[in-house]
């Protein structure tokens, strides 16, 4: 299976970008609006201080972003390093902040002197800190949740993948394994001198494959095709069988549109004249039906009146085809679609598929 290329990190990062930005610009509108209002309960004009606060709150921008871009910078590195490196640059960013916030204070009383406040300087200082730092955690913790997002991304189109491959897998499994019995049939024919009934087989047989072959097994197809691809495979058996095996099909013209997986009545078909018909010294029919039933589909395949000839071997494999079809249904309908094989009478063996009607 060929492993699917890991998305593109172009899309994801420009996209974390953009709710970074966001997110920064949300933050210092809510500070600069929870700082107005406090400002103006203390008795602060809200409005002759915006200027100020604006070129304080632009200050600490400044400083967190080029912190985020530092943090950009280190990619998938360890939780460990980014963290120290935000650790360091708020703490070496910090005091710009108290600079700029002291700054603004000299402008604001200009011309009146301004004595440097180390106390008031170190609680700028203090705070921008952990402003900075609590910024790039959150910086942080979005890498990591779009990382996180990409890898499930990413595993998710594994494992349809992977699902995609299985289905193929089961489809190619349950591929017509009658074609040597028909080369038999063919090779009989001419050496009986039957030339036109060997090349009508021949071309019968050409058809058939070339229908199946280029069929993709994740596709659906009309219950109608499906039905007619079925009687192009029993008219090839009906020259090895000739009057020992009858055919019957059920189709409502109501369902002929119905979508099915493609091939999904091969294998019952198949095993219908394999296990019946063929090991059968008298004449078989093989029934085939389709009828709607609370909101689903439900096939039918009966094989009635086989028995094995005297001293024939135990019949085997006649499991095989119903499970790859019912691991094929389950993958393509879980929980809703299924198979299952039983005896009827004596004689009368039935293998039946439910799915959605669609």
């Amino acid at each position: 299976m060929t492993q699917p290329p890991a998305p593109s990190p172009a899309p994801a990062a420009a996209a974390l970008k953009r709710d970074v930005a966001k997110l920064g610009a949300a933050f210092a509108a809510g500070l600069f609006l929870v700082s107005s209002l406090v400002w103006g309960l203390a008795g602060i004009d809200p409005v002759a201080s915006a200027g100020p606060k604006l070129l304080g709150i632009a200050g600490d921008a400044a400083l967190a972003g080029l912190i985020t871009v530092a943090l950009w910078r280190l990619g998938a590195r360890p939780l460990a390093l980014k963290l120290g490196v935000a650790a360091g640059l708020a703490l070496a960013l910090a005091p710009l902040s108290g600079l700029i916030d002291w700054g603004l204070h000299i402008r604001a009383v200009a011309p009146e002197p301004v004595p440097f406040q180390r106390d008031y300087f170190a609680s700028v200082v203090i705070f921008t800190t952990s402003e900075l730092f609590g910024w790039a955690c959150i910086v942080v913790a979005l890498q990591y949740s779009a990382q996180t997002r990409a890898a499930e991304r990413h595993l998710a189109q594994l494992r349809e993948e992977a699902q995609a491959a299985q289905l193929r897998a089961l489809h190619y499994q349950i591929n017509p394994h009658f074609l040597f019995n028909t080369l038999n049939s063919v090779a009989g024919l001419i050496e009986e001198g039957e030339a036109t009934a060997a090349r009508d087989m021949v071309l019968g047989l050409a058809d058939f494959l070339r229908g199946t072959l280029t069929l993709d097994p994740l596709s659906t197809v009309a219950l109608a095709d499906e039905v007619a691809l079925q009687r192009a495979y029993l008219a090839i058996e009906a020259v090895r069988f000739a009057e020992r095996m009858r055919v019957e099909i059920a189709l409502p013209e109501a369902l002929g549109g119905a979508r099915v997986p493609a091939l999904i009545l091969q294998p019952l078909i198949e095993n219908a004249v394999k296990h019946g018909v063929a090991r059968s010294p008298g004449p078989v029919t093989i029934r085939l039906a389709a009828r709607a039933e609370a909101g689903g589909l439900r096939l039918s395949v009966d094989t009635i009146g086989a028995g094995a000839a005297p001293g024939a071997a135990p019949a085997e494999g006649m499991g095989l085809g119903l499970a790859n079809v019912d691991a094929r249904l389950a993958g393509l309908y879980p929980g809703r679609a299924g198979a299952r094989g039983a005896m009827v009478a004596p004689g009368h063996h039935r293998a039946e598929i439910w799915m959605p009607l669609a």
